[in-house]
């Protein structure tokens, strides 16, 4: 994915990414403090968000094949099951029933597949959420703070995943975190945000070890 000279605003806040680049079957972060434009960048990548103006190349790839995952879970007010196997029935794909229960004994839900889901405990609904986004075989996922609300195992687990899928069949992730330890592990690129700007942009030990942006610097202090 290349994005350039993208621009968003609205109330007080504008966006504007001269240009960032995510390569295919890589797994790269975005990090910066609250309100730099991270979620909003994310959104806009995905489609949710219609610049206002600026290019983004998905390189090839359709709506069918992105997808994202919120810190807050969206859950549909009905079973774990169908709330999982939601986007095979928008992409017309027929729920194999051995993929659902393979992907619900991952997440340690498949004893609760009929229970509501919105009455799940919040790591319960994130882990859900994520293991949704992973079922149709997507080919760009973004992770925007969805590991805040797992328990370590859980965070652990998905991280073990990624990596896994990274070895075997690599997709294109991006993923906006607070913790650094998080990004360090599974990420091969990193962007810093300030402002609504991308400020630095390199290999994760560049950017993490050796940063020259003084507001990356101070960002870094504190984590």
């Amino acid at each position: 994915m290349k994005i350039s000279d993208l621009k968003k605003s609205y109330d007080r806040f504008s966006l504007h990414i001269e240009k960032l680049d995510v390569p295919v079957g890589s797994v790269c972060g975005i990090i910066g403090p609250n309100g730099c434009g991270k979620t909003t960048a994310m959104k806009l990548m995905t489609g949710i968000l219609k610049p206002d103006s600026g290019h983004i190349d998905h390189e090839g790839l359709s709506p069918r094949d992105i997808t994202m995952v919120f810190r807050k879970p969206y859950l549909m007010c009905d079973t774990v099951v169908r709330n999982l196997i939601y986007p095979l029935s928008v992409r017309k794909i027929k729920p194999d029933n051995e993929l659902i229960d393979r992907y619900l004994e991952m997440a340690g839900l498949k004893d609760l597949r009929d229970e509501y889901a919105p009455g799940l405990s919040g790591g319960e609904q994130q882990k859900l959420a994520m293991i949704r986004a992973l079922i149709f075989s997507p080919k760009l996922v973004l992770v925007d703070e969805a590991f805040s609300n797992m328990d370590i195992e859980g965070v652990a687990f998905f991280e073990e995943h990624i990596l896994n899928i990274q070895k075997t069949t690599p997709i294109t992730w991006v993923i906006v975190s607070h913790q650094l330890s998080c990004i360090k592990r599974l990420c091969n690129h990193v962007h810093f945000m300030h402002e609504g700007q991308v400020k630095a942009s390199g290999a994760i030990d560049e950017i993490l070890t050796s940063p020259q942006n003084p507001h990356l610097k101070q960002y870094l202090q504190y984590r």
